[in-house]
């Protein structure tokens, strides 16, 4: 009989690809309603994933322990173990590589909510509730317009330009999209091998602005100009617009060189094949060929 994954937020960048892996390797999938009876919706459920998250970081403190606590009730009910993708919020600015052992330093507010809610996570492992937190870098999905890659890299692409948020030099740690959902259904099917709770960060890519742009010009053979993110835009527009000044805060994210240890991924997942960038570079370069020809 196939396994079923319920998945919260499932119209969004995360829950399609976590989606699409699920079918991939057989198993059933059942999209949440906002605002029905998660604990209902769960039932008959192996696997939770909550994909879900407030759009441009609206009312976190508010909305994230409560949906964590609505997740870990559900997990109760159904005897289904929770999928959370996580993120390097929780870490700081402190020196890399980070990994599971790495202890919480969070230097903005939304690190703070997103180390609060994992901590209920681990405190859930107590009582019987199975999570498994599939930590990640910026996201980057071959999608035009749903990623980190449009948002920031590449919104002057077509002026010939590559955006830096902060110092082009510096690497930061990636998660390619399609990547992530597959090492998290691998995991969810090795969970009971797993754990009540476990931190299980994907190393993915890790690389500069400057790395990017000059794959891209390997690639596509257009040299790309770094321009710098015009942060005093955000400044200026923060009183009127949600999203600068939820952006501003985590400004310090693009100036801090950090990476993900693979480490504990590999023990666990020895046959996991991670894209190389190269090839992530292409299809990303291909998805933007495709929507230039259909317009």
């Amino acid at each position: 009989m196939a396994q079923t994954a319920l998945i919260l937020g499932a119209s969004g960048k995360i829950g399609r690809h976590f989606t699409a892996a699920f079918h991939a390797a057989g198993w059933q999938t059942r999209a949440y309603k906002r605002g029905t009876d998660m604990s209902t919706a769960a039932q008959g459920c192996d696997v939770i994933v909550n994909g879900m998250n407030p759009p441009n970081y609206h009312d976190w403190e508010g909305i994230l322990p409560a949906l964590t606590r609505d997740v870990i009730t559900a997990a109760k009910a159904s005897g289904a173990t929770i999928l959370f993708p996580g993120n390097v919020y929780v870490y700081g600015a402190q020196p890399g590589p980070w990994s599971e052992d790495t202890p919480h330093a969070p230097c903005s507010r939304k690190g703070e909510i997103r180390s609060q809610i994992e901590g209920m996570y681990r405190d859930a492992a107590a009582e019987g509730v199975q999570t498994i937190l599939l930590r990640a870098g910026d996201f980057l999905a071959p999608e035009v317009g749903d990623s980190h890659v449009d948002m920031t890299y590449l919104r002057g692409f077509a002026k010939g330009e590559i955006t830096t948020m902060g110092d082009p030099k510096i690497k930061r740690a990636h998660a390619w999209l399609p990547d992530m959902a597959r090492a998290a259904v691998m995991l969810a099917e090795k969970r009971a091998d797993l754990p009540a709770f476990t931190d299980i960060p994907l190393a993915g890519l890790t690389f500069s602005t400057e790395d990017l742009a000059r794959e891209i010009t390997r690639q596509a053979g257009k040299p790309l100009k770094i321009a710098r993110m015009p942060w005093w835009l955000f400044t200026l527009a923060a009183p009127v617009w949600e999203m600068a000044r939820e952006l501003r805060e985590m400004r310090y994210l693009y100036n801090t060189p950090h990476r993900l240890s693979g480490g504990r991924l590999s023990q666990i997942l020895p046959d996991f094949t991670p894209t190389s960038f190269e090839q992530v570079i292409a299809e990303i370069l291909a998805a933007r060929s495709m929507t230039a020809l259909a317009a």
